[in-house]
């Protein structure tokens, strides 16, 4: 969970409503085809994602790769099939190897994707990929084909399908625009990436590379509930031979006798950058949560699965009959906060009273939710038990969801959980630090695992370091060649 104050709900039906059918000529194939928007929707669209994407994720910091990733993306653009659109490159805070775009000229890369890349070549062919995402057109495209119910991931759905339903609308959580592209797409986008980034110089044989590196991570669909780069962009096949194949082409039509790659200037680039999860936002350890930044704790409930999530975290039972999310409110006071959930959440309420926690003011609530279930057309009772807690004047929310039917048996489990929270003062948990990736030079010619050794890395870790840096342990490097580790 991260220090953003922000709650996030993308509304769709709002942006559907404003959008009006019509026919253009898609810029890349020069083709009529139907658009559900015009240019100037698409990027009221992206100035409307924008700030909802970045204070679900928060922004990561780092100005030198900041400016290199906006030079690069301001110089692709003005030789892309849309000169005249203005590109925005922004960094997300966000360990998952992932990189998307939404309409309108915004381009994401997490972290975690930036900490993977080897050489300025692969950030530049992903960045042309996206960018060919954009140019086609493919994401309002697909909106015209009416794709709207696979455009959102709702994070953190680790209870029952039923209890899930109840859950999105009480963590008012992440609801972010991921695309799947279709195969088409996917082949469409790594020509134009190869296209774009031959143009500004750059090998795009090393994109090629890239596409190979993340076939062998065999990521998950999902990290932390945010969906991995596999995930949002199908493999359309042999992208290898063909990318390698296009970059050939390309290379023999263009004049520069060589094509930039430029491996060390992107390692010390990214030198020191945050690598996996940052405990600084948020980390388990036994059954207690801390939070060093917003300097906080409390006990999870025994066995129940936690996942910390950008805007929340949520906690469940084995047997998915409740859930526990706790995430952070944008009202001022106690009372406004449960006002708002009872409007956002159309709750009854049933008790609510002022009480402390751990010497705090708070306020607690039950309250419900009656629906009808489509599937039988009986109604069904969803029960919430909510805390509200001022802590440094930004008020906390726990809801405890369950139905009716079973509350009973976790009241006592939600509020042990909820009453447990309270300041952390712990040194060792305020002062934890996260990982980052380290450049180093090779002292002496040897194969990879025997620089790794040099440097203590640990035996555990030399898979996960060789795949960092796109080798294997037993290749040899020579003196001097920039490798990455991971430390403190």
């Amino acid at each position: 969970m991260k220090k953003n104050k922000s709650v996030i709900t993308v509304s769709l039906v709002a942006a559907v409503v404003a959008l009006v059918w019509s026919c253009a000529v898609n810029p890349v194939t020069g083709k009529t085809q139907l658009m559900l928007m015009s240019e100037e929707q698409e990027v009221a669209m992206g100035l409307q994602y924008d700030p909802q994407v970045i204070a679900t994720f928060g922004e990561y910091r780092n100005d030198n790769l900041l400016r290199f990733l906006q030079s690069r993306g301001d110089e692709m653009g003005k030789i892309s099939h849309r000169p005249g659109l203005q590109y925005h490159v922004k960094i997300l805070d966000s360990p998952v190897v992932n990189a998307f775009a939404v309409p309108g000229g915004y381009i994401y890369l997490t972290r975690g994707i930036l900490a993977q890349f080897n050489n300025e070549a692969e950030l530049i062919g992903v960045l042309g990929h996206e960018m060919g995402h954009i140019t086609a057109r493919h994401s309002v495209s697909q909106q015209s084909k009416q794709q709207l119910g696979s455009l959102l991931l709702i994070g953190g759905m680790i209870a029952s399908e039923k209890l899930a339903q109840y859950a999105e609308y009480a963590m008012q959580g992440m609801q972010l625009l991921f695309l799947s592209f279709s195969r088409d797409n996917e082949r469409e986008a790594d020509r134009l990436g190869v296209e774009y980034s031959s143009k500004i110089g750059y090998d795009a044989h090393k994109m090629a590379d890239f596409f190979q590196v993340l076939q062998k991570m065999n990521m998950e669909a999902t990290q932390g509930g945010v969906p991995t780069f596999l995930s949002t962009h199908p493999d359309p096949g042999d992208r290898y031979n063909s990318v390698n194949q296009q970059a050939t082409e390309w290379q023999q039509k263009m004049t520069p006798a060589t094509f930039k790659v430029n491996a060390d200037s992107y390692l010390q680039m990214i030198d020191g950058i945050v690598y996996g999860e940052d405990p600084r936002q948020g980390f388990a350890e036994g059954s207690v949560f801390y939070h060093p930044d917003l300097r906080f704790k409390f006990t999870m409930p025994a066995g129940w699965t936690m996942e910390n999530l950008p805007t929340q975290v949520n906690m469940a039972p084995s047997d998915g009959k409740a859930i526990i999310v706790f995430t952070l409110t944008d009202q001022k006071t106690l009372d406004e906060a449960a006002q708002n959930a009872v409007s956002q959440l159309g709750l009854t309420v049933s008790e609510s009273k002022k009480t402390t926690v751990s010497n705090m003011p708070a306020l607690s609530m039950t309250s419900k939710i009656v629906s009808q279930d489509e599937s039988t057309e009986q109604q069904q009772t969803v029960m919430l038990l909510s805390y509200f807690i001022n802590y440094n004047n930004q008020i906390y929310l726990f809801h405890g969801v369950s139905t009716d039917t079973d509350f009973g048996k976790y009241t006592p489990v939600f509020e042990s959980a909820m009453k447990s929270f309270s300041t952390l003062n712990d040194p060792a948990k305020l002062n934890v630090k996260p990982k980052r990736v380290l450049v180093k030079k090779v002292q002496r010619t040897g194969t990879l695992a025997d620089a790794f050794t040099y440097y203590g890395v640990k035996k555990e870790m030399m898979n996960e370091l060789a795949l960092l840096n796109n080798l294997e342990l037993t290749d040899q490097v020579q003196t001097g060649k920039l490798i990455k580790i991971v430390g403190e």
